[in-house]
């Protein structure tokens, strides 16, 4: 890398830093009516090439961009608790997010009349993922994520993730589904090696075992280097088996998950702070700079349209299972459920990367790649929003 390139990725580094720092100012003066990610887009819109043009995504850019990426799925991997999946709350969230996806697909296929199953997929992905990394913050100050509400959005935001994750490696591969299939296989016994292996040669070794526990809380931050070491060896082996690297995250954070004891948050609470302090932030930046706010502007029908879309095909699903469920709803009030629908109706980091991989194969322009993730932005700002004004009505009431 030349002097002059070297430079170019410092200055536009910076310019998304200085992104990074003021958007939670921002929220603050909106007292988080308007979420830090929002203004992350937001001033991602404003310095990128669309507006000021002073910050580009260049190789180095990008880079620290996936990084960053991984770490937002790496986090919510680390938050999933599997047993929340096998009981009858994660039992009904995976049949919704498929009744969901059916729905989104079946509209998908209909309003392309039938050319392409995949741009189908593609929007069908797009409209029915839940942004879990996303709403962690924003759960966490609103509703507590030990509250029913909480675990509740935990549990569907899960699904809402791994679904999408899923579909996306099977369906917009350019494999049979039967090969994409043994290829996830293939992927998941490579995963748990990587994981599994190390943890457990660490165990049996005295010396090593005491030098990793030993190094947790010291500038050797070991449990934090292996996490780091396994998210970016999944990410790697993800591309090298041709599916998105947001599966090799978010399976890094669930396997990491099993190796820490119960309810202990040494591991994701080091991981947040490397992953908000710089990185992720950079993604959601650089996902603002992508979108191209004068296509959007002159395609605002089509904006909202999908925002509805989405409260449709993906909220009310929700929301109509948990208000006639025959074995009883696990909220005292229609509030609660109404508020969980919209806040499993909230999208942006899937939308993004399944519009990446679209426009890669060229499946959709960039013109509706931009209107995909302003919509996603929408979701992110409007949802929890009216969400959190669902429930405060009912409590001032």
């Amino acid at each position: 890398m030349d002097d002059g390139h070297l430079t170019a990725e410092l200055v536009s580094l910076t310019w998304i830093a200085a992104a990074a720092v003021v958007s939670p100012l921002l929220a603050s003066l909106t007292r988080k009516k308007v979420p830090d990610v929002v203004w992350l887009l937001v001033l991602g819109i404003l310095i990128g090439p669309h507006v000021l043009d002073i910050a580009h995504v260049s190789d180095g850019v990008a880079l620290v961009r996936e990084i960053g990426l991984g770490l937002l799925f790496l986090l919510a991997g680390l938050e999933l608790n599997p047993d929340s999946l096998r009981d009858r709350r994660g039992r009904r969230a995976i049949v919704t997010w498929l009744i969901c996806f059916a729905l989104a697909l079946a509209g998908g296929y209909l309003l392309v009349s039938g050319e392409d199953l995949r741009l189908a997929a593609v929007l069908a992905i797009a409209l029915t993922s839940t942004a879990l990394g996303t709403l962690l913050p924003i759960g966490k100050e609103s509703v507590g994520t030990a509250s029913a509400l909480g675990r509740a959005v935990m549990t569907h935001g899960a699904i809402g993730e791994l679904g999408p994750v899923i579909a996306m490696s099977l369906l917009l591969s350019t494999r049979s589904p039967l090969g994409a299939g043994l290829i996830l296989i293939a992927f998941a016994v490579v995963a748990i090696a990587i994981v599994l292996v190390p943890a457990h040669l660490v165990r049996r070794v005295s010396g090593a075992h005491h030098a990793m526990v030993a190094g947790v809380h010291s500038t050797s931050q070991t449990l934090l280097r292996f996490a780091m070491l396994v998210l970016i060896a999944l990410m790697a082996v993800s591309a090298l088996f041709e599916l998105d690297v947001v599966l090799g995250a978010f399976v890094a954070g669930m396997l990491l998950r099993q190796l820490l004891p119960h309810d202990d948050r040494t591991l994701l609470d080091k991981v947040e702070v490397a992953g908000f302090s710089l990185l992720i932030p950079v993604f959601f930046v650089t996902s603002g700079m992508a979108i191209d706010i004068a296509e959007v502007g002159e395609h605002l029908g089509l904006l909202l349209g999908i925002v509805g879309v989405i409260a449709l095909v993906r909220g009310m699903p929700v929301w109509l299972r948990e208000r006639f469920d025959r074995h009883g709803s696990a909220f005292e009030t229609h509030r609660d459920q109404l508020a969980l629908g919209l806040y499993s109706a909230t999208g942006l980091p899937m939308i993004v990367a399944v519009t990446e991989v679209a426009r890669r194969t060229d499946l959709i322009d960039s013109t509706t790649a931009s209107v995909l993730v302003a919509a996603g932005a929408v979701t992110v700002l409007a949802f929890p929003l009216i969400a959190n004004l669902v429930r405060t009505g009912e409590r001032v009431g």
